[in-house]
């Protein structure tokens, strides 16, 4: 019986307390493909109850009644994605594969139901008489608008073709995803003992950690961030470099039955298609209409006010490091696989900094627990480790999260080493989110990173970069534990994408703020803290290779935005790749930061599609909203992050994000709050 199916699962996952996970590694991939079976089937009937009521649309007896479906479907998802992401296998992925397209066809059965639009669409009509709160309003609304853009108006073949897309573009996400996780996990390239010279402990220790996970001896050089970024700074080898970046920057695009190449074109074309089904010109104008930016227009503007002083910095720095390499007995054009090389050299020669030096004072736990005081400084939050809380691998850590005045807000759980089972990148996401509704429930939130596992008995050490991704990420989790909305649809992180952002990326400037640095960065060994010429140095070179950094961000926003804005999809994605760079003017020493193949934040799925540009966009806030507190004196000002608490952090969609910023800043973003940041401010 479905029932009796469903009320096990529930017992599997449910939260016994409010310390204790539910028993994720108890679940095979079996069970969860007969319960989304189930599952779906279930919220198939709740919605046909709902399309089918008698009498007039009501907001409860509709959306409200909406809100409260498909939980048992959302508990399966939450779960199930998490262990997709975060420790797959071949018996997973293979249910992710089957079940990617019926989630799609799923989610356009109930999205294109005409009765149940019917009533959605009525109560839109007459929003304005139903003396609505403001909460209760913008829910409407967003339902609304999501049954819209999810076809709800189209009618006859067009209605099956937009479905049959949707699940087919679901299908090649997937693949994409899987296609770029087989390339990275393939590769591990040994490197003997005595090709060892010149790299730092730190990273000797990282790939020796790589070698074993995978049974070989010695080290190797794997394609995760963690591993490959530090090898490509410190490695004197000119050809080893060459090779471990071609492989590092051809993931996805290799021939065989992991090439991408062929995916993504069919993505694209079927994007297009389903934008002018929608009446849209193209995809980047369905995607952005519901977002801050707007349109297409918008975001070239940014982009491209940005592009030319980068390009400028960068072409600049270019010259120099020829010239250190020149000094250096390497005569050759400078190329991608040298840049990291001899930037780290010229950061050493310019501004006395030691990348692997100062890793010593960046420890992993000693920055978990950084990000948890500037929580507490700021928001009055608290963590407790629960040590006995099982998640999905024994890597992965849990915390109770407490309010100032010691009520339970919800568990935090993160899980930072990479691993051959986990896909590459940090992320955060829900096992379960925050609302009100029905006794409400609290959130349950996950943080995932690829940083290097140390040797066991050694620290893990991690750069300023892994540092501020650990913080960013963690910013995105306290948006996800401070949530404070009604309703499930409006928890949390579902705001636009360019605004999403905000959280995270403002959350990066506590990393550096004196206090902190002083009671966190401390020398693993001597438990000293970073000295203050050390700060010093790095609030100096806080801008230093801007102009890479940016170049290769923002040609990659670039390439994604254009390639969406086309009404027909390139028939080589590749070959018009090269083409947006080379009007760009691209320089030839620096690529995309994700090349096309391996573009899994545009390609895996539709969330950052037509919307890479977002992170700068949001920068634009974050600086500005950093400033909010710079102005005080005192970064963690009482007032200010007040304010930041409740209209950014807690409200999650509950208003318009331009609306929401204004209240925290009152007043809009200054727009060159961003130059001034990346130090390309007259």
């Amino acid at each position: 019986m479905l029932e009796n199916h469903i009320a096990a699962f529930d017992r599997r996952f449910a939260f016994a307390s409010a310390t204790a996970l539910p028993e994720i590694v108890a679940i095979g991939p079996a069970d969860f493909a007969d319960a989304f079976d189930r599952a779906m089937a279930e919220e198939l009937a709740e919605v046909e109850a709902i399309a089918n009521a008698p009498g007039e649309p009501g907001f409860d007896d509709t959306i409200l009644a909406l809100e409260r479906s498909g939980r048992t479907l959302s508990r399966v998802a939450s779960l199930f994605y998490a262990l997709a992401g975060a420790e797959t296998s071949d018996a997973l992925q293979a249910v992710e594969r089957e079940v990617s397209p019926k989630l799609s066809r799923h989610g356009s059965a109930i999205s294109l139901n005409p009765a149940l639009f019917a009533r959605i669409d009525a109560l839109h009509e007459r929003r304005a008489a139903l003396a609505l709160t403001p909460e209760q309003l913008r829910l409407l609304e967003r339902v609304h608008g999501g049954f819209l853009r999810s076809g709800a108006r189209l009618q006859g073949p067009h209605r099956e073709r937009f479905a049959d897309l949707n699940a087919r573009l679901a299908e090649l996400g997937t693949r994409f995803s899987q296609n770029v996780l087989a390339d990275e996990r393939a590769y591990a390239r040994p490197v003997a003992r005595a090709d060892l010279a010149g790299l730092p402990a730190f990273l000797v220790s990282a790939m020796a950690d790589a070698a074993s996970e995978r049974g070989l001896e010695d080290h190797a050089v794997t394609l995760s961030r963690s591993v490959i970024v530090p090898f490509l700074q410190f490695c004197p080898d000119k050809a080893l470099r060459a090779e471990v970046f071609t492989a590092w920057s051809r993931r996805g695009e290799n021939e065989g039955p992991t090439d991408n190449r062929p995916v993504l074109a069919e993505i694209l074309r079927l994007r297009a298609e389903k934008a002018r089904l929608l009446g849209f010109v193209s995809f980047a104008d369905y995607k952005l209409d519901d977002t801050m930016a707007k349109t297409p227009d918008a975001v070239e503007t940014l982009l491209r006010g940005v592009w030319e002083k980068a390009r400028e910095r960068a072409e600049a720095d270019a010259g120099v490091l020829a010239r250190l390499a020149a000094e250096a007995g390497d005569d050759a054009p400078l190329g991608p696989a040298d840049w990291r090389y001899y930037a780290e050299k010229r950061r050493r020669a310019e501004f006395a900094i030691d990348e692997s030096a100062l890793k010593s004072y960046f420890q992993l736990d000693r920055m978990i627990e950084a990000a948890f005081d500037v929580a507490t400084r700021l928001f009055g939050l608290r963590f407790r480790a629960l040590p006995e809380a099982v998640a999905w691998h024994p890597d992965a850590r849990v915390w109770q999260v407490l309010d100032a005045d010691g009520a339970p807000r919800g568990l935090f759980v993160g899980d930072y080493f990479a691993r051959s089972s986990k896909r590459s990148g940090a992320w955060m996401s829900a096992l379960r989110s925050q609302h009100k509704l029905d006794g409400g429930q609290r959130p349950v939130i996950y943080n995932v990173c690829n940083f290097a596992k140390p040797a066991a008995g050694e620290p893990a050490l991690l750069s300023v970069d892994d540092a501020k991704t650990l913080f960013h990420e963690f910013g995105h989790a306290l948006h996800g534990l401070l949530s404070n909305v009604t309703y499930p649809s409006l928890a949390g992180t579902a705001v636009a994408r360019d605004f999403v952002e905000l959280p995270s990326q403002l959350f990066e400037h506590w990393l550096t703020v004196p206090a902190i640095l002083k009671a966190h960065a401390l020398h693993a060994e001597t438990g000293e803290p970073l000295p203050q010429a050390e700060v010093a140095k790095l609030k100096a070179a806080a801008t230093f290779d801007a102009g890479f950094a940016t170049v290769e961000f923002t040609s990659s926003a670039l390439v994604d935005i254009v390639l969406h804005r086309q009404g027909e999809a390139p028939a080589d994605p590749a070959a018009r790749e090269a083409e947006i760079l080379a009007s760009l003017g691209m320089p030839a020493a620096i690529t995309m930061r994700h090349r096309s193949p391996h573009f899994a934040h545009i390609f895996s799925g539709d969330g950052y599609s037509a919307g890479y540009y977002s992170y700068m966009w949001s920068e634009v806030l974050d600086a500005d909203a950093f400033e909010a507190f710079e102005e005080t004196g005192d970064a963690f000002d009482p007032a200010t992050a007040r304010r930041l608490r409740e209209n950014v952090y807690a409200a999650g969609n509950s208003a318009d994000p331009a609306g929401l910023y204004a209240a925290f800043r009152g007043r809009a973003p200054d727009p060159q709050a961003m130059m001034r940041k990346r130090g390309f401010a007259a």
